[in-house]
């Protein structure tokens, strides 16, 4: 009975280790851009939104079409860095770990 409570144990202090490493995601922060820096979003390794810089030169409304093909490029180029950042944070957490080939932890 004891291997079932010590499995049962690793298992909540598996759980607990990936909340607090959850709940960490939302400090780490990633800056995407484009238009060579013209436009710049932050976000969290969660994928929050909590920052957007633009270019003045790019508040003309001629440049309303490109200002949003640049807010977009943008947008996409945070998530791609806020999800490689969340893997790899989620990745240190379970290195350690002794996992049959294939299995992925929910993150």
């Amino acid at each position: 009975m004891d291997k079932l409570e010590d499995i049962m144990a690793m298992a909540q202090n598996v759980q607990k280790q990936l909340q607090d490493a959850q709940a960490n995601l939302d400090n780490i922060q990633v800056e995407g851009q484009s238009g060579g820096g013209m436009v710049k979003v932050t976000a969290s390794a969660k994928g929050r939104i909590v920052g957007l810089d633009i270019d003045e030169s790019l508040l003309q409304p001629s440049e309303k079409g490109m200002l949003e093909d640049l807010v977009i490029a943008a947008f996409n180029d945070a998530r791609a860095k806020a999800d490689a950042a969340s893997q790899e944070e989620m990745s240190k957490m379970t290195s350690g770990m002794e996992l049959p080939p294939g299995f992925k932890l929910p993150f």
